[in-house]
């Protein structure tokens, strides 16, 4: 007898997520020991050796949750007993900047960033299914943050790859069941302080009786066909930055030529660069910066997420830090 269809599933989508590495390369599983990571690394642990690939995992202990030291050593042990090497825990320190949730992410990626870099990772496989692709999505929706946000998570970027994001969790589920697996359930998950749990149990459901099933696949659908647009205007815009570039700056003259899909494509990106925090950065700013390009009235500055200050002079906009730091 073959597999349990739904772990044939996770390793035809693992298989085809690392059919370009070279044999000796060496690929992270990103645990935490749910049913998505858990299922995620039990397949990888079965194709890599058949694809003469190295496997690795890692888990983030973020130190939010009791116990959650000896969960993540237990996730490791987990690794090293299906032949994961290396199989590490690693304890990060998580912030506040952008909330909880974006704090976690960020001390998250860092970790296995830095694992990447230290073991000579070709590629680290993240667990996100195609659910959480409608989350994000969704999510993206509700802060009215434009067409790369509703894209959702892109299949590859960078080193990160994710094979699950047309697999439905309920798949997953089944894959855990088949194989006996004991996944963790991260009670954050069911948590309604937090933004994605109201959206998965409520917002979600409630669209569901609202207009039939399939919202899911819907808004994945959505992801897939806005990541296409979304990469030929970034592409656009990455030209139309380098032909409005100026010293200090962007030349405002130059930039004003720009259509507007491409031109605020162009400050967003240049204020990110400057240091403000991209999930912090709204449509609203964006548009307070186009106005300094396309309706300048003699407006000072627009003050931005991370302390940056974008302004206009002579015909050139300009960003900049806080006062204090800009200072003689």
């Amino acid at each position: 007898m073959g597999p349990h269809p739904a772990v044939a599933e996770i390793r035809r989508a693992i298989r085809a997520a690392v059919a370009d590495l070279e044999p000796g390369d060496l690929v992270l599983v990103a645990c935490s020991g749910g049913p998505d990571s858990l299922a995620l690394a039990r397949a990888t642990a079965f194709e890599a050796p058949r694809a003469g690939l190295r496997a690795g995992l890692i888990t983030v202990d973020h130190g939010l949750q009791p116990g959650s030291a000896e969960r993540a050593a237990a996730v490791a042990a987990t690794g090293r007993e299906w032949g994961f090497d290396p199989a590490e825990a690693i304890a990060v320190d998580v912030g506040t900047d952008g909330g909880p949730e974006a704090a976690a992410r960020t001390a998250r990626y860092a970790a296995l960033d830095a694992a990447a870099e230290k073991h000579g990772a070709a590629a680290v496989l993240l667990a996100h299914t195609r659910d959480d692709q409608a989350e994000t999505v969704l999510l993206g929706l509700a802060r009215g943050s434009g067409a790369r946000s509703l894209a959702g998570m892109a299949p590859r970027s960078g080193r990160y790859r994710r094979p699950l994001l047309d697999v439905t969790r309920a798949t997953v589920a089944l894959a855990c069941q088949a194989e006996h697996l004991q996944p963790w359930h991260d009670p954050h998950n069911a948590d309604p302080a937090y933004a994605r749990s109201r959206v998965r149990h409520e917002a979600l459901p409630a669209l569901e009786a609202a207009l039939g099933p399939g919202i899911v696949d819907a808004l994945a659908r959505t992801a897939t066909l806005l990541r296409a647009d979304a990469d030929a205007l970034d592409a656009l815009a990455a030209a139309a930055a380098a032909a409005c570039a100026a010293p200090a700056g962007l030349d405002c003259v130059r930039l004003a030529e720009q259509p507007g899909a491409i031109r605020t494509r162009v400050l967003r990106t240049a204020a990110i660069a400057a240091g403000s925090p991209a999930g912090d950065l709204t449509a609203g700013h964006v548009e307070a910066l186009d106005a300094l390009v396309i309706a300048w009235r003699g407006q000072r500055w627009v003050d931005l997420p991370g302390a940056v200050r974008a302004l206009r002079s002579c015909g050139t906009l300009v960003f900049v830090g806080p006062p204090e730091e800009n200072s003689p």
